[in-house]
């Protein structure tokens, strides 16, 4: 099977986050074990999902991890005028969820398999494919833990988010928090007796966003990001129950996205000392049953490679390119870098379709990952 025809497998599996990926996960297993490449599966605790890890090649030396996830993110809502988990051939395009984000790629390195499986290779290549990506890197991690217990750590990882095959060495972390505000209800004609959590937790809004302006001074920047700058931003809220009841609860989401050398923790910790020094005093001096409460919701690490390593050396070298850049999206490769594997990020398509309806990744785009996988196979030849 050629990349075009494995990715129209990939993407007729239903693989949003939401979902199993395990007839995904079966179908690759299976394909794999064709050519005599044993897998090992990584479930989660229900057994519902599960990651996959194979390997080809000597596995005393430190090879390459060729890595991507396999879930995607809903369609839901989005006005698709072709069928989302069909891939659809049309005027140069593949289109279909997940054909840029990031299926084709796993297609384009499941298409290298037979002659990987044939070859005489000096050094390994690792598959590894994830669940629960789109979700907060959730499924990678234990795998990682699978990874950090071998007796050689790989040479190389290479994620495959689209980058238009682009070298990216660098994209920031990401904190994603909940902030529970709790207060006390009474009819609104007498307001003043009731603890309002709305106009608290605006406060508290208030207050995130200042904390956002003074990360966009000159010192903190790093120009290599775009915006060049760590952000933060309250994207979800919902509270009350009726216009005349003062509300008792009001609950926000907020995230802060972290150039790689910020702790965004850092931030998360000034808002709940804001809380409890300016604004659970004044609730409480209501009612003593107030609270604020905050939760981490994801986390993971921003990634910055050095431009003079191992790891870029050879990242241009497959894709012909020392254009390095980073990109605004987080990967799992932050991840991979944590637990001492040298990683970037470079695969087809582009982020511009991503997420998308009508979701596509170009032909061209396909053959040219191909080409970048053979020059991967000519490296680690004997």
């Amino acid at each position: 099977m050629n990349s075009v025809e494995l990715l129209k497998a990939l993407v007729g599996f239903d693989t949003t986050s939401r979902e199993s990926n395990l007839q995904l996960i079966e179908f690759v297993r299976d394909y794999l074990e064709g050519f005599d490449v044993p897998c090992a599966l990584i479930y989660n605790d229900e057994r519902s999902k599960a990651n996959l890890f194979a390997t080809i090649g000597p596995v005393d030396q430190p090879g390459i991890v060729l890595s991507g996830h396999t879930d995607v993110v809903p369609v839901d809502g989005q006005p698709w005028t072709l069928p989302p988990f069909q891939l659809t051939e049309r005027d140069g395009k593949l289109f279909g969820r997940g054909t840029a984000d990031m299926k084709g790629y796993i297609a384009c390195v499941l298409a290298l398999v037979p002659a990987l499986s044939q070859a005489s290779l000096r050094i390994p290549v690792h598959i590894a494919l994830s669940y629960d990506e789109e979700v907060g890197c959730l499924g990678v991690r234990s795998l990682l833990k699978v990874l950090e217990q071998r007796p050689v750590k790989p040479l190389l990882c290479i994620i495959g988010e689209p980058t238009e095959l682009k070298p990216v060495l660098g994209h920031k972390g990401k904190l994603a928090m909940r902030c529970d505000v709790h207060g006390h209800p009474c009819h609104s004609a007498y307001a003043p007796l009731g603890v309002n959590a709305i106009e608290y937790a605006a406060e508290l809004i208030g207050e995130l966003g200042r904390l956002g302006q003074q990360l966009k001074a000159p010192e903190h920047h790093d120009a290599r990001f775009d915006p060049p700058y760590s952000t933060v931003q309250t994207g979800l809220i919902s509270g009350g129950k009726a216009l005349n009841i003062v509300p008792a609860d009001c609950r926000f989401d907020f995230e802060i996205r972290a150039l790689p050398s910020q702790d965004p923790a850092l931030v998360a910790q000034a808002l709940q000392a804001y809380a409890e020094r300016e604004v659970l005093p004044r609730m409480r001096a209501v009612s003593a049953q107030s609270d604020i409460r905050f939760s981490a919701l994801s986390a993971y690490p921003g990634l910055v490679t050095d431009a003079q390593s191992q790891a870029a050396e050879l990242i241009a070298a497959f894709c012909g390119s020392t254009d390095f850049g980073t990109v605004a999206f987080g990967t799992e490769g932050g991840l991979f870098d944590a637990v001492g594997i040298a990683t970037v990020v470079c695969g087809p398509g582009s982020m511009d379709q991503g997420h998308k309806p009508d979701e596509f990744v170009s032909l061209d785009q396909l053959k040219a990952c191909d080409d970048m996988l053979q020059r991967v196979l000519a490296f680690i030849r004997a």
